[in-house]
């Protein structure tokens, strides 16, 4: 086990892992995540819902809208139906870029992110806060000067500071051609999430990294100067889903120009 890959405190991408139902984590992963789910029960639900919207929202842009380039940004540990997974099954010649800063997820990517012959899958080890060096890993994958898909799924609430949330988006999109698209998850208090408080002030004594909320107008500014496809800002459970409501916005909007 490398000597950086802590078991004593939680990790998000493990007690994410615990809730999809997962054997990638540890006991101390589970524990906080059954306290967490405790204090709010639809955090399973919310996990599940946003599992659900990649699915969706890579289908999508895999196919309607025939992007065959993915940035995967904070992918998490793998588990079924991973992006390259769901694009390539659609486009097999689809090149992904898995990005992720956590020692178990890279290990894991190393073995089970494997993709197509005719497609490309790559990962890379870096911070979501520092867009510049993911850029610059994903342009040996990807071909930059040609429509690109971020996936920015429950990414960035881990970066505290909203502006530099933005910041992290705008320098991103900014590199990446017309026709490029954002797709987007984020946790809020909203859409009935009034009771995740207590729980995530729970996460952010007990576990790693710390995390925080967003409102509707807070999520919708990330989204500034691209086009929002319909449905728009909603659940991500009921972006072209039907399922019941969960306390994530989900969003996909791509750039004109």
């Amino acid at each position: 086990m490398p000597e950086e890959i802590r078991t004593d405190i939680a990790h998000n991408a493990r007690v994410w892992n615990y809730w999809l139902g997962g054997k990638d984590h540890y006991p101390v992963d589970a524990a906080v995540g059954d306290r967490v789910t405790s204090l709010y029960p639809s955090i399973g639900e919310v996990a599940r819902a946003d599992r659900k919207f990649l699915g969706r929202a890579v289908s999508y842009l895999a196919g309607d809208a025939g992007i065959r380039q993915f940035l995967d940004i904070g992918t998490g540990l793998p588990t079924a139906d991973n992006t390259h997974e769901v694009a390539q099954r659609i486009a097999p010649d689809s090149r992904i870029v898995y990005v992720d800063h956590d020692p178990v997820v890279l290990a894991h990517a190393r073995a089970l992110l494997k993709g197509t012959p005719e497609g490309r899958t790559d990962y890379v080890d870096a911070d979501a806060r520092d867009p510049e060096k993911i850029l610059e890993a994903a342009a040996r994958t990807l071909d930059l000067d040609r429509p690109v898909a971020v996936m920015l799924l429950g990414i960035l609430n881990f970066v505290p500071d909203t502006g530099q949330a933005r910041s992290v988006v705008r320098t991103l999109l900014d590199a990446l051609p017309p026709g490029s698209h954002l797709a987007l998850t984020h946790p809020t208090l909203e859409l009935g999430g009034e009771g995740n408080e207590a729980a995530m002030a729970f996460w952010n004594e007990n576990a790693t990294p710390p995390i925080r909320t967003r409102t509707g107008a807070e999520f919708a500014s990330f989204l500034d100067g691209l086009d929002l496809l319909e449905p728009g800002v909603v659940s991500c459970a009921r972006w072209r889903g039907e399922d019941p409501s969960v306390a994530q916005f989900g969003a996909v909007a791509v750039k004109r120009a």
